[in-house]
């Protein structure tokens, strides 16, 4: 079990654990797991952590099939300008590995925002806190759990 998991036990919500071998010379880990998992890739989810202002990071969750816009992502958190977060302040702001950043059970609570596309899905996957190991979950108890914003922040 990953914090994750065992936040979404605690909180008691409706979700599947998705297991796949990862290849570690993958180049996508989102569409492998898409692949591996036999879904479509509009359906999977990378959670990616943003450095807003250079003051405080936030999290974007964005289907593996797009790109963010930091545009968009800075807007929605009203910052002046968005950039990706270092390697390590990813590790340890969330506890977790690059390619494995799980929205759920971070170690601080991030501001966070989903794709407004998610909740054209009844079930979306989202990393599950390590590689090779997603959730699928109803994208309105992500965000509410989450206590996420909806926007688009996608190119």
């Amino acid at each position: 079990m990953t914090p994750a998991t065992k936040l979404l036990k605690k909180q008691k919500i409706d979700f599947n654990v998705h297991e796949y071998h990862h290849d570690k010379s993958s180049e996508s880990y989102g569409n492998e797991a898409a692949e591996k998992l036999n879904v479509s890739p509009e359906s999977v989810f990378k959670t990616l952590v943003v450095s807003l202002d250079c003051r405080e990071l936030a999290v974007a969750i964005i289907p593996v099939t797009e790109k963010l816009s930091m545009k968009l992502v800075a807007k929605v958190f009203s910052a002046k300008k968005a950039q990706m977060a270092k390697q390590e302040e990813v590790l340890r702001s969330t506890g977790y590995v690059l390619g494995g950043v799980s929205p759920l059970g971070q170690k601080k609570r991030l501001k966070t925002v989903i794709n407004s596309s998610a909740f054209d899905l009844e079930t979306m996957y989202v990393s599950a806190g390590k590689r090779g190991l997603e959730v699928s979950l109803s994208p309105l108890q992500l965000q509410t759990l989450l206590q996420a914003k909806s926007a688009i922040i996608c190119q």
